[in-house]
């Protein structure tokens, strides 16, 4: 059968697709009534309607500039998606609601956000998990993975259960024919997720390395390049962020505590950017924000002041400037993330 790649709402035809953005997370907005302009006064919880209203907001410029396809990578968590799966349901009637196509992505997050069901599965049972995500429903749900990401690593380590969990996405995208997407902290251990897919045979050519644009040697990251796989700046606009590796304790002690952030500037996001571009690597390279409420208010004037449309309103003609060309731009919004997203036969 043709081509198509499957959406929260079914398959639909990759050539119909307009511009993507490939690592969101749609349902993780609220805390953040500020977000594209978004001015609601609800109090409901936020686990409920809201975060469908907030999405629905959210994304309702991004037609404007070309985009009709949002990717969700909400891992398996116990933040953000549920511990089962089941809250993947809100991102078919933001689908509906907004007009825009969302796929849903399916993969488990750091060892210290893991639930246990995922702690004490084998490598056989998460591989099953994964392909049955892929071909019948995420959880217990029908709503089908398009994808399987962000699958994650640790800052400097890999542990077991993160090995684990990446030698079942890899046998999980072989089984199936579905991509790949993975988390690297801060652009570490991504030569090792490499020789990992590699061992299981993963199609390199299907694979995202994510979060290589908060990796500082230039060097280290054309390296990765060089393995033939592709890899994402997909943290722009997120300049400053807290430095959080597990979840915080559920009843900290009063008072004052240090706290670890980061900050990356765009403008050297652009810069390198358009260097790896003018070296030949355009049609490796996938671009998106991973926006989310907690670090919004870090962030007032890019995701803050523009929400999803900062991308391609601002970042895009910022890398433009340091020599990105609209073709190659094209391809990192539009045609990279299509042959990402697109299966072979549809079910």
């Amino acid at each position: 059968m043709a081509p198509f790649v499957q959406t929260v709402l079914g398959p639909v035809d990759p050539a119909s697709l307009g511009r993507v953005l490939h690592h969101e997370h749609l349902t993780s907005l609220v805390p953040g009534p500020w977000l594209s302009g978004s001015r609601t006064t609800s109090t409901s919880d936020p686990r409920d309607g809201d975060q469908i209203a907030q999405a629905v907001t959210a994304v309702s410029g991004l037609k404007n500039l070309g985009f009709d396809t949002v990717v969700d990578l909400s891992p398996y968590s116990v933040v953000g998606r549920s511990a089962w799966g089941e809250n993947v349901t809100l991102l078919q009637e933001i689908s509906r609601q907004s007009g825009v196509h969302v796929v849903a992505g399916s993969s488990v997050y750091l060892e210290p956000y893991s639930p246990s069901w995922a702690l004490d599965s084998t490598l056989d049972e998460m591989t099953d998990r994964f392909i049955r995500d892929v071909t019948a429903g995420i959880g217990t749900t029908e709503v089908r993975a398009g994808i399987l990401g962000e699958q994650a690593t640790g800052l400097n380590e890999i542990t077991d259960h993160e090995q684990k969990c990446l030698r079942a996405s890899a046998r999980a995208s072989r089984a199936t024919g579905t991509s790949l997407i993975t988390h690297t902290t801060h652009g570490t251990m991504a030569l090792e997720q490499v020789a990992i897919l590699r061992e299981e045979g993963a199609d390199l050519s299907r694979v995202v390395i994510g979060h290589m644009d908060i990796q500082p040697e230039l060097d280290y990251v054309q390296r990765v390049l060089d393995t033939g796989v592709n890899i994402a700046f997909d943290t722009i606009g997120k300049q400053y962020w807290d430095f959080v590796l597990e979840p915080p304790p559920t009843e900290p002690a009063e008072g004052e505590f240090d706290k670890r952030a980061y900050f990356r500037a765009d403008r050297s996001r652009a810069e390198r950017l358009a260097l790896l571009a003018s070296r030949g690597y355009a049609d490796q390279l996938f671009v998106s924000q991973d926006l989310t409420g907690a670090e919004v208010y870090l962030n007032t004037q890019t995701h803050g002041q523009f929400g999803y449309n900062y991308l391609a309103a601002v970042f895009m003609p910022m890398a433009a400037e340091f020599g990105l060309s609209p073709t190659d731009a094209e391809r990192m919004l539009r045609s990279n993330p299509i042959r990402l997203l697109a299966q072979g036969n549809a079910a």
